[in-house]
């Protein structure tokens, strides 16, 4: 390992799981404008006055797994392996010239492994006997390290529960330990399963939409849970550049800020503050970016204040924004791991992808939503937003080679 102090990092493999496709197929998708919210199936919805979630349908961990056994690990960790696998595929890491002990991970969450906890309730009101696999798969620390160890990866291996910015602040994370020769590849992302526990919490707020997620859109009414995981491979371009790897994208630098002002509600200073610090610590200027990746919810409160924070940012140019949590869902800790992704092939490939299900113009948010179908165009420089409850705020810049 290498310690160095100016090093480019890119981005040379992706991952994604969603519950609009596996791998490339949810990159397609969610360029289609495909929803992947629907009625729930993993448990009964009867009781509540909503029914959509963004659920990975028909999903068989099974292929993804080579070291360890599917059924010994949590659904987020299924998820997460499976992404990472992926990733690592997608960057011909078998091929790659590193010693795996130089190999790190840093994964993102909200909830870790609620399913656990739900069978474990489960089984303790029906009178079962509950062994200790329930409480050993639970901890969130397990996903990073299942990962790690289906990889074979023995570098740094941090687990990052900030809630919706966590995969965010995972690839930050990731981003750091190369710049600082702790590692010479890194795997980072993010994963959440569906729960009941997790979409009682936001059925409970009253922020889940009854029939589809709009953000940005005047009468939008909340946003959908949903589950998945994405994964990024990111290495030194000197090195990705020495074994002819793919680049996607580089990685440019993030910006990080917390509101300190309330448990659920943001305030929008922390989230211009977290885009201005991005900027500033690529060297980009505001005019440079042509696409932005939103956190885009679709509830009132979050679209409202996050425009208003775009405007601030970008001194009232509308620069394309889009949210692709309108089909997906928001898959919590994933989020912004997934949308880490789209931003890095949305450079690649010079395509964006739309904000679906967009009706009518909100006056109070003045943005360019890309409403309903993807846009074609030339993306020198993305930026990635993700805020969390507990106002933390992450923004990341993703710029062309």
């Amino acid at each position: 390992m290498k310690p160095t102090t100016a090093v480019r990092i890119v981005v040379t493999g992706i991952g994604m799981v969603t519950p609009v496709g596996t791998g490339k197929e949810a990159w397609q998708n969610l360029l289609a404008g495909q929803c992947g919210t629907r009625k729930v199936s993993s448990f009964d919805t009867t009781a509540y006055g909503v029914h959509l979630g963004g659920e990975v349908q028909d999903f068989d961990p099974g292929p993804y797994f080579q070291r360890l056994e599917a059924g010994t690990v949590g659904r987020a960790s299924q998820l997460a392996v499976a992404a990472a696998r992926l990733a690592a595929d997608d960057a011909d890491l078998g091929q790659a010239p590193y010693d795996p002990l130089c190999g790190g991970v840093v994964m993102g969450t909200t909830s870790g492994e609620p399913q656990e906890v739900e069978h474990f309730n489960d089984r303790l009101i029906a009178g079962e006997g509950v062994g200790d696999e329930l409480a050993i798969r639970y901890p969130c620390h397990t996903i990073a390290a299942h990962v790690a160890a289906e990889l074979g990866f023995g570098g740094p291996n941090t687990m990052i529960p900030a809630a919706c910015a966590a995969g965010n602040y995972a690839i930050a994370n990731a981003f750091d330990q190369l710049r600082a020769g702790r590692a010479d590849v890194m795997v980072a992302g993010g994963a959440d399963a569906f729960s009941r526990i997790t979409y009682t919490g936001f059925y409970r707020l009253g922020a889940i939409a009854p029939e589809r997620c709009q953000p940005f859109d005047k009468n939008r009414k909340g946003m959908i849970p949903g589950e998945g995981a994405a994964a990024l491979v990111l290495e030194r371009l000197d090195d990705a550049r020495a074994r002819g790897a793919q680049i996607y994208a580089e990685v440019t630098g993030y910006g990080l800020s917390c509101d300190a002002h309330h448990m659920t509600a943001p305030d929008g200073n922390g989230a211009a503050r977290a885009m201005e610090q991005a900027l500033t610590a690529s060297g980009i200027n505001p005019d440079e970016v042509s696409y932005v990746s939103a956190h885009g919810t679709g509830t009132p409160t979050n679209d409202r204040l996050e425009s208003g924070a775009l405007q601030r940012v970008f001194n009232g140019r509308r620069v394309p924004v889009s949210s692709v949590k309108s089909m997906i869902g928001h898959t919590m800790g994933a989020a912004s791991a997934i949308e880490g992704g789209v931003c890095a092939l949305a450079v690649h490939e010079g395509r964006i992808p739309p904000t679906a299900h967009f009706d009518e113009v909100d006056p109070e948010c003045d943005v360019d939503c890309v409403p309903n179908e993807a846009r074609e165009l030339p993306v020198p420089v993305a930026m990635s937003n993700a805020y969390a409850f507990g106002g933390n705020n992450a923004s990341l810049i993703f710029r062309q080679i």
